[in-house]
């Protein structure tokens, strides 16, 4: 393969962001220089091997609540919250532009939409190819704040103008691919999931799982209420670990489950795998739920554990097709109990089934993929 310097541009501190820093791995691993403009990314931070980090922008306000926002206080939160993020992210956006001035590449590479703007520009400036990389379908999101419809059309318009001058657009999973191309007609998208190395094969002499557990963020549409309730009536111990939205948190009646601070992604490993049963749970409310396949499914196979999951677009379709865990309805804590009944029932059956499906949902797979996406924009040019 050609060999080229690669700038990749995220509107993320990046030490969480599990998906850059993976990509940015595997394509130093094949030879290419990469240097990362992130946001407000830790001084202690070390990024991976052979790459690179520039930081510009101040992080959000990450401190603490010590007190409930009054009636008038949230309201005013809510009618104020969308033009207090797009500021944000317009000054992380000229600031970005400003410090790769020092980084010129031979290809750009803009995760999200929020930092497209900034991708395009550079690529138009330099003539060099620009790869777009769709964490998730952006307008499909949850809303936060007041609706703000004249942005949703900005939104569209950029998204559709500049993602058209991409030579390849990488997404996350077929869902949103089918998306992409209906909105925008794009054809050369490439499905590179948020999947994992295979760490460990089942332990297919397990008789039982020994609990439940849901790593990921602890916030408002992960249906953990309905995980709360249904913990009521079951039998093993469901522990819930990872960030949390300290506002919703206060307001959460965790019922019988366990909440657990953030770990990092090894002790979250160990804890899932000595469980034997991983929550991989998020609404029907928002387009994104219908069309996402979460790090969490990925995670929880790689480890060789079967799952519990929401019968939701994607995510039900690919445990249906795999057979790599149970299903039950949005917003059911009564169909949860059914279904983690029945992974206990055919925990057997479905270890043996995650075996089977490691290596198709693994890392391996997904990594031909991206670096299959960089020999053809580099051949082509």
């Amino acid at each position: 393969m050609l060999m080229s310097r690669v700038l990749m541009l995220v509107w993320t501190g990046v030490h969480t962001d599990t998906r850059v820093l993976r990509e940015a791995s595997v394509l130093v691993e094949a030879g290419h220089e990469v240097h990362i403009i992130g946001r407000a990314i830790p001084d202690d931070f070390v990024p991976p091997h052979g790459s690179t980090v520039t930081s510009v922008g101040r992080a959000p306000n990450a401190q603490a609540r010590t007190r409930e926002l009054s009636s008038a206080e949230r309201a005013a939160r809510w009618v104020l919250l969308p033009a207090h993020v797009q500021r944000r992210m317009i000054a992380w956006q000229e600031a970005a532009l400003e410090a790769a001035a020092e980084h010129r590449a031979d290809v750009v590479h803009a995760h999200d939409l929020s930092a497209l703007p900034v991708g395009a520009e550079l690529a138009q400036r330099w003539s060099v190819p620009l790869v777009y990389d769709s964490h998730e379908l952006w307008l499909g999101r949850p809303r936060e704040g007041m609706p703000a419809p004249w942005q949703r059309r900005a939104d569209l318009r950029n998204e559709r103008e500049l993602g058209a001058r991409a030579e390849v657009v990488l997404t996350v999973g077929d869902g949103v691919a089918r998306e992409l191309r209906e909105r925008f007609g794009w054809r050369d998208i490439r499905v590179v999931r948020n999947s994992f190395d295979v760490e460990s094969a089942p332990d297919l002499t397990r008789s039982a799982p020994a609990g439940l557990v849901y790593a990921g963020r602890l916030a408002a549409y992960r249906e953990l209420e309905i995980v709360a309730q249904a913990s009521r009536s079951v039998d093993l111990p469901i522990t819930l670990v990872g960030p949390a939205d300290e506002t919703w948190l206060r307001r959460f009646d965790a019922s019988r489950t366990t909440v657990v601070g953030t770990e990092t992604i090894d002790a979250v490993g160990v804890r899932i795998a000595a469980a034997g049963l991983a929550l991989v749970t998020h609404s029907d409310r928002w387009l994104n739920h219908r069309l996402a396949l979460p790090n969490k499914l990925f995670h929880a196979i790689s480890l060789g554990v079967p799952v519990v999951a929401t019968d939701v677009g994607e995510l039900g379709a690919i445990v249906r097709e795999h057979g790599v865990g149970t299903l039950y309805r949005p917003g059911d804590g009564r169909s949860l109990q059914v279904a983690i009944s029945e992974a206990k029932q055919r925990y057997a059956e479905l270890l043996d089934n995650v075996a089977r499906a490691q290596q198709a949902l693994s890392w391996t797979s997904d990594r031909a993929v991206l670096i299959g996406a960089y020999e053809s924009i580099l051949r082509d040019r």
